[in-house]
């Protein structure tokens, strides 16, 4: 299969109009072929997007990009179930499923599986499969050996691959949130405060190192995960889809260096040398892949 470059879904609190000009930029110059579409991380922000839906949807298509509908991942209270029912009724576009819950209302139809369901093995895989699932976009935290054993076993089924090749990696999601209690706020009266950090609030260690970032009720990694210099090593085993996380920076830039890299017209030298002047303010990682703590890098950056 041709390998794909994915846009996976805004993890962060923008305002609708900053959502609603990054789709439309999106949809117009970047080289991506799918994007992923829908709140993920909190319930309660879904009221402030949820009605632009239908034009982001024909504008993003309009301009040649397939649209997955992503489902959220923390699913505790009834209307979240029903959102998650109401959801998984849809036939028009594609449905990746983040949580268990939907696979309640999924089962025996085709749908994706994304990053944030614990797919660890052939077996989960296989099971999965069997239930109606088409593509797995596998979780951040898998080192190579694993990814290798899985983009194996999804070739067998007939099944898509995906890994996340750049932005911070999601490490956990909570029933509470962090960020409102930062603020002295409980999670039902949180006056939206996330909206502050477009990019999540940095937490550091008393010694003052920066450590993770706190997006609502989810917890990133303080690093870009960045696989540049894997992407090689991905498509010879197979995998054939490549995600990036959005972020409040130029994506379009990071999405065309790594369109180039996938389409092999660019070393990873050069790659890795026109993502770095882009000044993304953290640093980069790829840890995770290769079995190692998560923030840390193998392999040097160019000078």
């Amino acid at each position: 299969m041709t390998a794909q470059l994915t846009l996976g879904p805004i993890l962060f609190h923008w305002s609708a109009q900053d959502k609603l000009d990054f789709y439309a930029r999106i949809a117009d110059e970047a080289p991506v072929d799918i994007v992923y579409l829908g709140e993920v991380v909190c319930s309660k922000r879904t009221p402030f997007f949820e009605q632009h839906y239908p034009d982001v949807i024909e504008r993003l298509e309009r301009g040649g990009k397939r649209v997955v509908l992503s489902s959220l991942s923390d699913v505790t209270l009834k209307r979240e179930r029903d959102m998650i029912a109401a959801l998984c009724e849809i036939e028009s576009h594609e449905i990746e499923i983040n949580n268990t819950a939907g696979l309640l209302h999924r089962s025996g139809r085709a749908h994706r599986i994304g990053p944030l369901m614990n797919v660890y093995n052939e077996c989960t895989m296989r099971y999965l499969a069997g239930k109606g699932a088409t593509h797995f976009a596998l979780p951040v935290e898998l080192p190579r050996d694993v990814a290798a054993r899985l983009a194996t076993e999804a070739a067998a089924l007939g099944a898509g691959i995906e890994v996340q090749v750049f932005g911070r990696a999601s490490l956990a999601l909570s029933a509470r949130c962090y960020h409102a209690r930062a603020h002295g706020r409980s999670k039902d009266n949180c006056q939206f405060v996330c909206e502050q950090d477009p990019d999540g609030m940095p937490l550091r260690t008393i010694a003052g190192q920066d450590f993770l970032v706190v997006n609502g009720v989810q917890t990133l990694s303080h690093s870009y995960v960045n696989l540049l210099g894997e992407i090689e090593d991905m498509q010879a085993m197979g995998i054939d889809h490549f995600r990036l996380v959005p972020h409040k920076l130029d994506m379009v830039a990071v999405a065309e260096i790594f369109a180039d890299r996938i389409a092999g017209r660019i070393e990873a030298s050069e790659a890795e040398a026109w993502l770095a002047a882009l000044d993304i303010p953290a640093p980069f990682s790829n840890g995770f892949w290769h079995g190692i703590a998560g923030g840390r890098r193998v392999g040097a950056l160019p000078a």
